[in-house]
């Protein structure tokens, strides 16, 4: 049986990519990784296969053309994982803005505490974040505030990016009528996850904002999670959330 796989998208992220991947399979649990890769023209998906020849069976790669969404590239990894038999499927960043020794946290809060979703969460103790200019961390924060306003979930951190699903979950949540590919796409999985009434916890991280690279964060991408917000609320009233 297969345990851990970490999901970590990529594009033009070949000044972490090698460090990031060294240091997940330094930890003391051991973690498959899989990159998704979309194309990236600085050679991160070369990099990547570079470091299979090292890492024979648990590092494995996907390259889709271009870039086709953050969204789209978690759900096509959400498959691959249920497919290969993972128990516990995780979603981390390649920049190091989520602490890979965080993982063996998120781990142990699912196969020991029995949680169907760890949520490494900024705010579930003040607020943790590193490297944002005020305006950012406010807007997140308050994004937060209106997700938990307008859905019902008392997750304070409904927009992160770093989590671990048991496979149930993703097995359960209809990934093929995941409505959004960007950031609102965190908030859509986690809303689902709670209709279906999983079991969720959060467990508190420090975010370090990137040091290399370029961020991919926009003023667009948070309009796009605060009126998607809305349109899941709505679309929730009509529909049935058994298992």
């Amino acid at each position: 049986m297969k345990e851990n796989l970490v999901i970590i998208p990529t594009y033009n992220e070949i000044e972490n990519i090698e460090a990031i991947i060294r240091k997940v399979m330094s930890l003391s649990e051991a973690f498959d990784v899989l990159i998704l890769d979309d194309g990236s023209p600085d050679g991160t998906g070369k990099k990547v296969k570079e470091l299979q020849n090292e890492f024979t069976q648990n590092l494995h790669l996907i390259e889709r053309s271009g870039k086709l969404g953050l969204g789209t590239a978690y759900i096509y990894g959400f498959k691959w994982a249920l497919e290969k038999g993972y128990q516990f499927i995780y979603e981390m960043d390649a920049d190091f803005s989520h602490n890979p020794e965080d993982l063996v946290r998120l781990y142990k809060a699912a196969k020991i505490d029995g949680y169907d979703v760890a949520i490494g969460s900024r705010y579930i103790k003040g607020v943790n974040v590193v490297n944002w200019p005020m305006g950012r961390v406010l807007m997140s924060y308050f994004a937060g505030v209106y997700v938990r306003m307008i859905t019902g979930m008392k997750i304070m951190d409904p927009t992160g990016g770093f989590i671990c699903y048991r496979r149930e979950v993703l097995k359960t949540i209809p990934l093929d009528k995941i409505t959004f590919i960007g950031y609102a796409f965190q908030i859509e999985m986690k809303f689902n996850a709670f209709l279906y009434k999983f079991n969720i916890t959060e467990v508190p991280i420090i975010f370090t904002d990137r040091t290399k690279g370029v961020s991919k964060m926009s003023t667009k991408i948070f309009r796009e999670a605060i009126f998607g917000v809305i349109m899941m609320k709505i679309w929730s009233w009509f529909k049935s959330f058994k298992r």
